[in-house]
């Protein structure tokens, strides 16, 4: 009589899991059906249609089972990724990278810590691989409660440090792609202390992806206790090994810079922001959206200094453009607006810091839009 009662309750079980997963698929297809067939022409809508036809071509027998894994696990990472970054999506983040290695008495341990905890006085949010070492001092020093952990799951070394485990802030992921696009596109300043092949990766990565325009400028820097030399040498490999023989250009070395104090660090992320907030193209055009108008003299001074970044044209100080109309956060910004050549980076990355030390004014008269 037990086993048939157990029979007969597990037949149950079965018979209700068949029916949720039932209601489950009627109503994810009645989901895909008003997607479907709404005509409301809004981008989101367009571009979730686009990812379905892309998702029912992966059937084609010449896919392989392997290739659906990886696009499988890669799309809920990122969409898991997206989701806890969205409501702090108006704060100012700041990465973090350093060696995983690094113990708590070694003075660059001690300078991340307090790197941190400066950062979140001043109202930015850190973002670190979540593992021990630097990453551990970067969430020590910035607070639970402004820091971010981008885990990699390794069969050694890396698991979340207890100062950012089982917080609503931490992202476990298995690819290393999903989590460097994760740091890049979350963050508005990188800043790398010593450390090893994975350190120089992502420093080489976000200086590539500045380099190439595949992603916004932001500060990198490389940050290191007084009296260590690791940055410098590695500065050095680039501009005697790099530089002489024409794989990089002069100006590229602009795009990082080496510091010894986290004061004099957190400054040059702030001095970024002074007075620059974003970029976008519209068309041929790069937009720089200002957080505050600048004088005419200082758009005279930028056309005279920087003629050689201009395709055609000048620089030209306007409203928001009508493409930007759906950008409504920074619609009321004033803009600076240009033909970019699109071929070198430090040099814009030198329009920005003029940018940020010219003039402003408060109460500009109206400007073309």
């Amino acid at each position: 009589m037990k086993q048939e009662s157990e029979f007969i309750q597990m037949n149950h079980q079965n018979s209700t899991v068949v029916a949720s997963h039932a209601a489950h698929d009627e109503d994810l297809l009645g989901k895909v059906k008003h997607l479907l067939s709404d005509s409301s022409g809004d981008q989101k809508i367009t571009l979730l249609r686009d990812m379905m036809k892309t998702v029912l071509k992966l059937h084609d027998p010449d896919v392989d089972v392997l290739d659906i894994k990886i696009l499988n696990r890669a799309l809920k990472e990122l969409r898991y990724g997206f989701k806890v970054f969205h409501p702090y999506q108006h704060i100012r983040k700041v990465s973090i990278y350093g060696s995983a290695r690094t113990p708590q008495d070694d003075p660059n341990f001690q300078l991340a810590s307090r790197f941190g905890r400066l950062l979140s006085e001043r109202g930015f949010m850190v973002i670190t691989g979540a593992g021990p070492g630097i990453m551990w001092a970067g969430h020590e020093g910035a607070g639970r409660a402004h820091s971010f952990g981008v885990n990699i799951m390794l069969p050694f070394e890396q698991a979340p440090n207890s100062l950012i485990a089982e917080d609503k802030k931490l992202v476990n992921l298995k690819y290393f792609f999903t989590r460097k696009l994760l740091f890049v596109k979350e963050s508005h300043a990188t800043v790398l202390f010593p450390g090893g092949f994975g350190t120089l990766d992502e420093g080489f990565e976000v200086l590539t992806l500045i380099q190439t325009g595949k992603t916004e400028p932001v500060p990198v820097v490389c940050l290191e206790a007084p009296g260590s030399d690791y940055w410098e040498r590695w500065l050095e490999f680039i501009k005697e090994q790099l530089l002489p023989r024409g794989l990089i250009s002069e100006t590229d070395v602009m795009l990082l810079k080496v510091f010894h104090h986290e004061a004099d660090a957190v400054e040059e992320i702030e001095q970024f922001y002074r007075n620059y907030h974003s970029i976008r193209y519209v068309g041929e055009k790069l937009v720089i959206r200002l957080q505050h108008a600048l004088a005419p003299e200082e758009i005279t001074r930028l056309n005279e200094e920087f003629q050689d970044v201009l395709v055609a044209g000048v620089f030209v100080q306007t409203a928001a453009l009508p493409e930007e109309y759906d950008d409504t956060d920074v619609r009321d910004l004033p803009r600076l607006v240009f033909h970019y050549n699109r071929k070198d980076a430090g040099r814009l990355r030198q329009v920005i810091d003029r940018v940020n030390a010219c003039r402003a004014v408060t109460s500009p008269a109206p400007f073309p839009s």
